[in-house]
């Protein structure tokens, strides 16, 4: 799942309707929290997990390190009366921007022009702006961290907390996607904070590749009444 919507969120949307080059935050990105409504959120998920059967339930929460994320998955935990208290993995941190951090599709264009057509030739998979990665290099971080869940919660309901790039990788990893496959589904529609996918495993299966069963789904949080956001954390010319 993603994260609830954040305070980065809620200052994208700012800057881009008010047609500004940076998006205005004093904090550094792995410190940015959650919005008043980004916690609501995770409450709301939180008594739906809470809602299950408690065989059901995740008995592994793992999370980003960033503060958006771990706060997302402590009121998750606490809310859905979770066994286990969030394991932070920096593998699973959000993308890193590098000199596009904070800017706007107007400031990357008016700052780094350069990068802008560098992205526009090699395509968001694999462009790496100075300092900051490519989606390549977020999935190889994400195969590692995919690597130790199977080693050490193997046959544990797993769930990961994280970053909307991080949660479109990660269904590229698992459902063995091509670049054209997982670029297409991110044009579908920005991930859903507090959106969920699911994926089962089922039994005996040769290609092991697990059945994704639901996807950026939303219905605990409109069961609330609770709004809906999608908003991405960076403008699309930096994510």
């Amino acid at each position: 799942m993603r994260h609830g919507e954040s305070a980065g969120n809620v200052a994208r949307d700012l800057a881009h309707a008010r047609g500004l080059a940076t998006i205005d935050l004093d904090v550094r990105d792995v410190d940015v929290p959650l919005s008043p409504l980004g916690e609501r959120q995770a409450v709301a998920l939180g008594h739906w997990f809470g809602a299950m059967l408690f065989e059901r339930r995740p008995d592994v929460v793992l999370c980003s390190p960033y503060a958006r994320a771990r706060r997302t998955a402590e009121i998750v935990v606490a809310e859905g009366r979770l066994a286990a208290a969030p394991i932070p993995d920096e593998r699973l941190r959000e993308k890193e921007f590098g000199v596009l951090d904070r800017l706007t599709p107007q400031g990357i264009a008016e700052r780094h022009p350069e990068q802008a057509e560098f992205r526009r030739l090699l395509g968001k998979f694999y462009h790496r702006p100075p300092g900051g990665e490519s989606w390549c290099d977020v999935i190889l971080r994400l195969r590692s961290a995919l690597d130790s869940l199977s080693l050490h919660h193997a046959d544990r309901r797993v769930l990961i907390v994280a970053h909307q790039v991080v949660v479109l990788c990660l269904r590229y990893v698992l459902e063995n996607l091509t670049e054209d496959e997982v670029l297409a589904i991110d044009r579908e529609a920005d991930v859903a904070n507090c959106g969920v996918a699911e994926f089962v495993f089922e039994p005996d299966c040769p290609t092991c590749v697990p059945r994704l069963t639901r996807w950026n789904f939303v219905a605990p949080l409109q069961a609330e009444h609770t709004p809906v956001t999608r908003a991405p954390d960076v403008p699309a010319g930096a994510r």
